[in-house]
């Protein structure tokens, strides 16, 4: 089943749930960058998010520089923000504890 991108009616309202999340209209994409105490704690964070992003079968573009992890989500299969990045922007925020 073919994934279909969010409208811009969806993509507004989801946005709107979504404080800490930028849009990156040039990709269709979500990002976030979130900072921890050190490279331990990132890499930690990291690790949980991959554990649920496994399980949905969808995962982040991201990088990680010491203590900083930046994100973005987008389907690459629908062209562009999906359902499926909303669903893993919540639980990403959910493990960062907003």
């Amino acid at each position: 089943m073919k994934i279909k991108p969010l409208s811009e009616a969806e993509r507004a309202e989801a946005l709107d749930g979504l404080p800490d999340w930028d849009y990156d209209e040039g990709r269709d994409a979500i990002t976030r960058t979130a900072v921890f105490a050190d490279f331990a704690e990132a890499f930690g964070f990291m690790a949980r998010v991959a554990l649920v992003a496994e399980k949905a079968d969808h995962h982040p573009e991201w990088r990680n520089v010491w203590n900083r992890v930046d994100i973005l989500l987008t389907t690459h299969d629908a062209g562009g923000l999906s359902p499926r990045d909303i669903e893993l922007a919540e639980a990403i925020d959910a493990i960062l504890g907003d």
